[in-house]
């Protein structure tokens, strides 16, 4: 079973801690780990982008010049494809680009992705993530004294709005629940930090 060291806001080790093998110990599949990123940036996409065909084009009714004896190529209507203001020939419509990811690889990847922050030395476990008022500095003193840069995912175990909203002047410090834990998250921040709470149900959950 690995180990890790808690830590307090303060920068000192308050304990020890003893990781489920099955969540922070799974052996990484790196295709594993794509078939999840690639599945959630595609179920993320709106896909809403339409242009309009030479049919929908507002106008264009007449016939913008007789058919022969002018010189000009013959002309049907002005919103053909060719034409300032024309329709688009190949442009988007519409449509669905989500992937079905089945719950099973969706635990996996979580899983290895947990195992490979851990195992990178990325993954930092915290005793609680407390603020005594909403203010930029606590976190920023916290992310100095933990060494953790600017790139850090939080996660809790449950809504802890104070420390959210003292963290939101940093555009690449996020905070989430295990709730709505991904892999895609986790992989895409350079540091995770767990406070314990968050730990004990992660394994509980994941780890069946």
């Amino acid at each position: 079973m690995p180990t890790v060291s808690i830590y307090d806001l303060e920068g000192q080790v308050a304990g020890e801690l003893q990781l489920s093998d099955t969540v922070f110990g799974a052996p990484v599949n790196h295709a594993l780990l794509h078939q999840a990123i690639v599945a959630f940036e595609a179920n993320q996409r709106s896909g809403r982008a339409d242009t309009k065909t030479r049919s929908e084009v507002r106008g264009g009714g007449r016939k913008p010049w007789r058919q022969k004896g002018t010189g000009r190529a013959r002309a049907g209507t002005t919103r053909a494809p060719h034409w300032r203001h024309g329709g688009v020939v190949f442009g988007p419509h519409p449509r669905d680009y989500s992937l079905k990811f089945p719950r099973k690889m969706r635990r996996a990847a979580l899983r290895q992705a947990l195992s490979a922050k851990l195992a990178s030395d990325e993954l930092r476990v915290v005793t609680e993530l407390m603020v005594p008022e909403i203010k930029t500095k606590h976190v920023l003193k916290a992310l100095d004294t933990l060494g953790l840069g600017r790139n850090v995912l939080f996660i809790t175990a449950r809504p802890n709005e104070n420390w959210k909203l003292a963290s939101r002047n940093f555009a690449q410090v996020h905070t989430i629940t295990t709730d709505n834990l991904n892999a895609y998250s986790l992989l895409r921040y350079h540091q995770i930090v767990l406070d314990a709470e968050a730990v004990a149900r992660v394994e509980e959950v994941f780890g069946r």
